[in-house]
């Protein structure tokens, strides 16, 4: 029997309205867990505990009282600390915003508890949701295995998620930072088309390439929490106005008859032999299913996007941080202060050449998806790497730039993306595929992506 802090997200919520469980047990046993395992894997920048209780408390009041019920409610999860909480600090992984304590909720936030979430804390994220944890913080640990790489910003939610700590997560994504940590956890990751989420209360890294999105243990859960925070704002003039579909209810549709496109040269070039032969397998997985998959030519013009995400995220991050920097300098870490070096140093027209190449990649990319329903792909070159691996990947600018060759194009797009776990490496520890769809057709790369995890029925946690 699955213990109660691995149960889903949907059939926790399911068994809390039914009266079967309360919010307050539910939340109380994952308090407990968090207080003997977060010493070890430093998932959290803040515990919730007192401010969840009485989320919870109310919670079942509500379902006592027979009022209508959420889509998550009574469930906890967790949200990433560049997202506003009112009345709680917002540090974005830095020093300078440590003591920032905003008087409203982010969008996403608020719609969570709408929803019926109860929040049990804010995660922790690299300095400013860049590369690297300012030198004050003790980075999250991989509950697969504590010297290898949880990912990068959105690490802290992933830990949390793979480790039993809370039923989902939400993280942002500039560069892969979904998609990164749910590769290395082992969890589903969606990223949302850019504007079907509202970033509004959320500390920017690249505000042109930022999107937020869920991260879960199962297609189910992941398809719930973005269907409780999807939908225009008016605070976030991004958004898009298109109705939010019931993404849950349209996951067991038939994926026989979907056209999914493979691109060999650049699912295999410069990437881990293992990493490519489970895209093959995924590749075999989804024949098996009904699914058509043809060759395609991924447009070469994502190379440039890849090369040059640096630049683009540089000049936007060097707006977001005017207030502090150069002024607070010594109060950086030396990865975040160097970004914003490079941001201040840009000329405009590197950021418009930019511009140009990221409106010339979506259109062809658009076109590519005329003919298939969605791109499989990796969702990193390599398989989880060892902290010393990736410390020596991220000090080198080319092997940096290579590290988000399967993410960077699709923050530049804005196109859809879902990370999905794929197994287990011979070493233990997690595979993971990436579905990339058209704008705005999460419904189909999440229902592909229900139909994968049936048929896999991937069950591994990293702890008991």
């Amino acid at each position: 029997m699955t213990s109660l802090h691995y149960n889903s997200l949907a059939d926790t919520c399911r068994r809390i309205k039914s009266g079967e469980l309360s919010s307050i047990q539910v939340t109380e046993a994952l308090l407990a867990r968090i207080e003997a395992l977060e010493g070890e894997l430093r998932a959290f920048a803040m515990v919730t505990a007192e401010e969840a209780l009485k989320s919870a408390e109310a919670q079942d009041r509500k379902r006592r009282s027979g009022a209508p019920l959420g889509l998550l409610h009574g469930v906890p999860v967790a949200v990433k600390d560049l997202l506003q909480t009112a009345g709680l600090a917002t540090a974005s992984g830095t020093q300078v915003m440590a003591d920032f304590v905003p008087e409203r909720d982010a969008t996403v936030v608020r719609r969570l508890r709408d929803a019926g979430a109860v929040i049990i804390g804010k995660t922790q994220l690299t300095e400013g949701a860049f590369s690297t944890h300012h030198p004050q913080i003790d980075p999250p640990r991989n509950p697969w295995r504590q010297d290898h790489w949880p990912g990068v910003s959105s690490s802290g939610s992933g830990v949390a998620v793979a480790a039993g700590l809370a039923f989902g997560a939400l993280g942002s994504d500039t560069g892969g930072s979904i998609r990164f940590p749910s590769a290395a956890c082992g969890l589903v990751g969606v990223k949302p088309t850019y504007g079907r989420v509202s970033r509004h209360g959320a500390f920017p890294l690249a505000e042109s390439l930022d999107h937020i999105g869920p991260m879960t243990r199962s297609v189910e859960d992941a398809a719930r929490m973005l269907q409780a925070i999807a939908g225009a704002d008016p605070e976030d003039s991004t958004t898009l106005p298109n109705p939010v579909p019931n993404y849950a209810a349209q996951l067991d549709g038939p994926i026989g008859g979907l056209r999914f496109g493979v691109d060999w040269d650049y699912a295999a070039s410069g990437v881990d032999e293992g990493v490519t032969a489970v895209v093959r397998s995924a590749v075999d997985r989804f024949r098996e299913l009904g699914a058509e998959v043809l060759e395609v030519r991924m447009p070469p013009r994502y190379a440039v996007l890849v090369e040059n995400w640096i630049r683009t995220c540089a000049v936007e991050c060097a707006k977001a941080h005017a207030p502090w920097f150069p002024q607070q300098r010594d109060a950086y870490g030396p990865a975040l202060a160097e970004l914003l070096d490079l941001g201040a140093g840009l000329s405009p027209d590197v950021h418009a050449a930019l511009e140009r190449e990221r409106e010339a990649f979506r259109a062809e990319f658009d076109e590519l998806l005329t003919g298939v329903d969605a791109l499989i792909a990796p969702a990193m070159p390599i398989a989880p790497p060892s902290l010393e691996a990736i410390e020596a990947a991220i000090r080198g600018d080319g092997e940096q730039a290579a590290l988000i060759t399967f993410t960077a194009p699709f923050d530049y797009s804005g196109h859809p993306t879902v990370t999905l776990p794929a197994g287990l490496f011979a070493d233990g520890l997690p595979q993971s595929v990436q579905l990339i769809g058209r704008w705005l057709d999460e419904t189909t790369l999440l229902r592909a992506a229900h139909a994968f995890e049936r048929s896999l029925q991937f069950s591994e946690h990293p702890l008991p």
